[in-house]
């Protein structure tokens, strides 16, 4: 069976950027099982994999308009220390759930602390890179039906 749209995909996989340091790897651990086509990885990693079937090994680039998006600016925020009233010793890498203008809910990182304000940034930490994949197809499936109605793999 080749992966398709609606079916489940079974995948090792071995994340690194441009430079060839490992970001991110399931080997060693349990495959990633994900709902193709259903928005559970990245655009580019979905697309490079429909077709492939179980044995199937593939090295994949994904640009960063098919994966995270491009760095965007206007994430990254200076704010005044005292938003983060009640909250103490504030430290890079902290992450916080902010509100868009919108309303919408998101997260953002803690990117610098200074005296005169704390530094947040809303891009995703993937956010204008080329992620380069290993990828071992493991096993595809059918979805079950409750797979299908949550958009997901149940586990």
């Amino acid at each position: 069976m080749k992966i398709a749209k609606n079916l489940v995909a079974t995948i090792h996989y071995t994340l690194t950027n441009d430079g060839g340091e490992v970001i991110d790897s399931s080997v060693g651990e349990e495959p990633l099982s994900y709902l193709s086509g259903a928005a559970n990885v990245i655009p580019g990693l979905d697309d490079a994999l429909m077709g492939l079937e179980k044995g199937d090994t593939k090295k994949i680039s994904v640009s960063p308009e098919q994966g995270y998006g491009e760095h965007d600016d206007s994430l990254v925020q200076k704010l005044p220390t005292d938003m983060f009233t009640g909250m103490d010793n504030i430290q890079v890498g902290m992450e916080f759930e902010a509100q868009n203008p919108d309303g919408e809910n998101h997260f953002v990182v803690v990117t610098q602390v200074d005296s005169d304000g704390i530094t947040v940034d809303g891009n995703h930490e993937l956010a204008g890179m080329n992620l380069h994949f290993d990828v071992s197809v493991e096993g595809v499936r059918e979805a079950t039906e409750t797979e299908l109605e949550h958009g997901h793999v149940n586990s």
